[in-house]
């Protein structure tokens, strides 16, 4: 015996009607059952968008990491700008330096350069305990 169904009603537009006969021209497919696995689908979605469903979580969380990039960026970008005027207003009325101070001072950046690349390639960071350097989770 089989479960007991219940008879709907309803209109569809003629083009809709016509992919309707058209899927239901296999014998072993009923209208019936079609549109009930439809109503059935679209129920499980609940409506959603089938490209929601299969991206939307990826898709969010590269948003939130994008601003979070975004935030550490400008955290950054807006560290180095104070620092920048701290050297500047603290140096602004040294002589232009020689030869030798230059030379000194160019052993120095390569020096920095080399720590920077050495920090980056090791994967250690200064600032925060976990491998992004931003300290949150």
């Amino acid at each position: 015996m089989s479960p007991q169904r219940i008879r709907h009603q309803f209109l569809l537009e003629p083009d809709l009607s016509k992919k309707l006969d058209d899927l239901s021209r296999d014998p072993s497919t009923t209208k019936s059952a079609i549109v009930a696995k439809a109503v059935e689908a679209f129920i499980e979605r609940r409506g959603e968008n089938e490209l929601d469903r299969r991206y939307g979580v990826r898709l969010d969380r590269l948003s939130r990491d994008l601003g979070h990039l975004r935030r550490d960026v400008e955290m950054i970008l807006e560290s180095l700008a104070l620092f920048i005027r701290f050297s500047l207003t603290l140096h602004a009325h040294t002589p232009v330096p020689d030869r030798a101070t230059q030379a000194i001072a160019q052993e120095r950046f390569d020096k920095f350069v080399e720590q920077v690349g050495r920090q980056i390639a090791s994967g250690k960071r200064s600032l925060g305990t976990d491998n992004g350097g931003g300290g949150e989770g």
